[in-house]
């Protein structure tokens, strides 16, 4: 049985320089694939998709069938447009991230920080509704598109008086680029996805953070409370001072002095530590609040 086992072996073909390179694209491709799905509402469904993909071509060859195999064959074009249209939205997201112009990305300040922190604060105290977007390299032109154009300075009075009730942009969202706010009124994608009950801000504000990468808060109209939206999450019951953490964390992290290959090298580091590290900086960042005893 050795004997068999080791002639079997001995007459496989080894991949010579450019099938190991092969082997180490398709390896690496597959690999930040799964790690592009991990933790998505898509990875399921591509789980079960390559399930059954790979079930249905184990038994066609195990079994000959060669009816099965031939309708396989024929449907492997429709089977690649399928795969397009379920996995639109991660597959949008994915060209979004390749697409950001990490070079000119553009610098935050903490004064317009403080203004948003100002204005929510204010906002939340009166219970008076808002839905503030913070651009960061994707853009949002579409949907500025959708609202008012305004290009104004950020300042706590002008985002108190668009959300001030009965104002013609209160009811919308106000999107701010850089330093200026660019548009108000607008119409923020609704998530599709399950996020407890929560009104019609709330998942306006989840579902512009799934598609960019934009920081959004939301100040509920009904309790005053402060919740924040970031990569499809939604933290909710902030108060100033931790809202004002967060902001800074988020767009306030001190990459921009780095070149373009030190910022694809901490891209490509998937060391234990640096996921950890990752990990441990996002749930520092939406850590649960305290609870009141």
């Amino acid at each position: 049985m050795n004997g068999a086992w080791k002639d079997y072996v001995g007459h496989l073909p080894l991949p010579g320089i450019g099938g190991l390179v092969e082997i180490l694209v398709l390896a690496v491709l597959f690999y930040y694939t799964i790690l592009f799905f991990r933790g998505t509402r898509g990875a399921q469904v591509l789980l079960g998709f390559v399930t059954a993909l790979l079930a249905m071509i184990v038994l066609t060859r195990m079994f000959s069938l060669d009816t099965l195999n031939w309708l396989l064959q024929q449907m492997s074009v429709y089977l690649v447009i399928a795969f397009v249209v379920i996995f639109q939205p991660e597959i949008r997201r994915a060209l979004a991230e390749l697409g950001k112009q990490h070079v000119f990305s553009i610098q935050r300040e903490r004064g317009m920080l403080d203004e948003v922190v100002q204005a929510v604060a204010h906002l939340a105290a009166d219970k008076i509704g808002a839905l503030i977007a913070i651009e960061r390299q994707i853009s949002t032109r579409s949907v500025q598109d959708t609202g008012t154009r305004l290009d104004s300075a950020v300042s706590a009075e002008l985002l108190a008086t668009i959300f001030f009730p009965h104002t013609p942009l209160h009811d919308g969202g106000v999107i701010i680029e850089g330093n200026r706010v660019r548009a108000a009124g607008c119409l923020f994608p609704l998530s599709a996805r399950d996020i407890g009950k929560t009104g019609t801000r709330h998942r306006a504000a989840v579902g512009l953070s799934e598609e960019t990468d934009a920081v959004v808060v939301v100040v509920s109209e009904e309790t005053g409370a402060i919740s924040l939206a970031y990569r499809g999450r939604l933290s909710r019951g902030l108060d100033e001072e931790r809202l004002r953490r967060i902001l800074a964390a988020v767009l306030l992290r001190g990459d921009q002095s780095q070149n373009r290959w030190q910022r694809f090298r901490q891209k490509l580091d998937l060391s234990t530590e640096s996921l950890a590290r990752s990990q441990e900086t996002m749930e520092r960042e939406f850590e649960d609040p305290p609870q009141d005893p």
